[in-house]
């Protein structure tokens, strides 16, 4: 073997105790699931109570959250059970609760080998329930239009002078028939002005013959 073999093959092992030792302190370091992963809180969803506990591990360990509600004396109900897979970006686990304002809860987590413990703090719900306010649409007000009446007709005014309506036919126009000779009464008037002509002649005509 001469020593540029040699050379060769120490650099050779070289490179692959490196490439291991890499492969190693990254597998070591990889991360691991903690309760600091996992948060809780209760909201409201449709107008009821619900408790969504949110898994923000990024290495993805497959957990069991369990939920219990906390009543006098400490005395404990649970409420659900639900397996869940965390990530990076966050994966919510929901119960259905429907809470009252100031009620305690318990929330546990189950992480394989790594976590076996409660959320802390423990979980107080609000004190504003969801059924006034969160999730109830508050009325809105609406405008009622009201057609407007029409405008009554005027109504007729009588003449002064004649006393009929405004409307009518004013009795002016005969008078205006009769001064130029339309009127229907023509022909009496005619006769009554040609009878006191011939009465005035015979007048006159008597009237002369006992003066003479």
């Amino acid at each position: 073997m001469t020593r540029r073999s040699v050379r060769r093959s120490r650099n050779v092992l070289g490179v692959a105790a490196g490439s291991a030792a890499l492969i190693v302190g990254t597998a070591g370091s990889a991360p691991a699931s903690t309760i600091d992963d996992f948060s809780a809180a209760a909201t409201c969803d449709g107008g009821k109570g619900v408790i969504v506990v949110t898994a923000a591990d990024p290495s993805a360990t497959d957990a069991v959250v369990s939920v219990f509600a906390r009543g006098a004396a400490g005395v404990e109900t649970k409420i659900g059970e639900q397996p869940v897979t965390g990530s990076g970006q966050g994966v919510r686990a929901v119960f259905p609760a429907d809470w009252t304002p100031g009620t305690a809860y318990r929330v546990h987590v189950t992480a394989g080998d790594q976590v076996d413990q409660d959320i802390r703090p423990g979980l107080v719900t609000p004190s504003t329930p969801c059924a006034v306010g969160n999730g109830t649409p508050l009325p809105t007000a609406r405008t009622t239009l009201t057609a407007s009446p029409a405008p009554a007709a005027p109504a007729p005014t009588a003449s002064a002078s004649t006393g009929v309506s405004g409307n009518g036919p004013s009795p002016a126009a005969h008078d205006d028939l009769a001064e130029t000779g339309a009127s229907s009464r023509t022909p009496l008037i005619a006769g009554l002005a040609a009878a006191l002509v011939v009465a005035g002649g015979g007048a006159v005509w008597f009237g002369m013959r006992r003066r003479g």
